[in-house]
């Protein structure tokens, strides 16, 4: 069961995928082009190339309707690049709620359909 929790604007940036994660204490939830609801994740793999070793992308979790159940889930490409996970973590976590739901758009368009 949900619980509330009061957002702590001194976080961060709640217009930013990392700040409302930290202001609201929860992951950006996004309606995708194919109607159905995600949540957002940022995760990052160690490439092992000296230019960025680190690279972050995006994973978009698909939830059912009505019951709340995992139904699948949508990645993006490597979008960001750092020398550590953490710091690539960051640079993707400082990208716009609007640019995260580009980015869910276009993973669902790449996936076509279910």
């Amino acid at each position: 069961m949900g619980r509330f929790i009061p957002p702590d604007h001194g976080k961060g940036d709640e217009r930013t995928i990392g700040g409302w994660m930290a202001v609201h204490d929860r992951p950006a939830a996004f309606e995708g082009s194919d109607g159905l609801s995600y949540t957002v994740e940022i995760d990052a793999d160690d490439t092992g190339d000296s230019a960025g070793r680190y690279a972050a992308y995006f994973v978009f979790v698909r939830w059912s309707p009505g019951e709340p159940q995992v139904t699948g889930h949508v990645e993006t490409g490597y979008l960001v690049r750092g020398a550590t996970a953490t710091e690539a973590r960051a640079k993707l976590g400082a990208l716009s709620l609007d640019d995260a739901k580009r980015a869910l758009d276009a993973a669902i368009a790449r996936r076509g359909a279910p």
